[in-house]
């Protein structure tokens, strides 16, 4: 099975993000990412949640629903002097920073050319 495309299809999952002032995460430099990525898998807003597709029937929230997950995880432990970084749709690490940097850097289309196949992406 190939690893990109595991995971894509989960009709059962219904994503809403919280709303109020309650936290879910450590600090409100984590919820704001947080609820702004469930906000963007609600169906009321997503073209084809289930398929984590937001928007232009190829744009995913997250490259799987396992990077999901992961990326909700680290939010809710992510600290006040953290960044996770996100590389296309997959969290790949929580960098110790400090309190006045970023708490999310995504960094998308970072192709290298033997790979930057539609082969590849689906």
């Amino acid at each position: 099975m190939n690893p990109v495309t595991l995971n894509r299809y989960a009709p059962e999952r219904h994503i809403k993000a919280p709303t109020g002032s309650d936290l879910h995460c450590k600090h409100w430099g984590a919820e704001a990412p947080m609820r702004m990525l469930m906000n963007n898998l609600n169906p009321e807003v997503a073209e084809n949640p289930a398929e984590l597709i937001v928007y232009g029937g190829v744009g995913r929230a997250a490259r799987d629903w396992d990077s999901f997950d992961q990326i909700i995880s680290a939010l809710k432990n992510l600290e006040e002097d953290e960044t996770l970084l996100i590389q296309s749709g997959k969290p790949v690490g929580v960098f110790r920073t400090h309190h006045q940097a970023p708490r999310v850097l995504i960094a998308n289309s970072n192709l290298v050319p033997h790979w930057a196949t539609l082969e590849h992406f689906s």
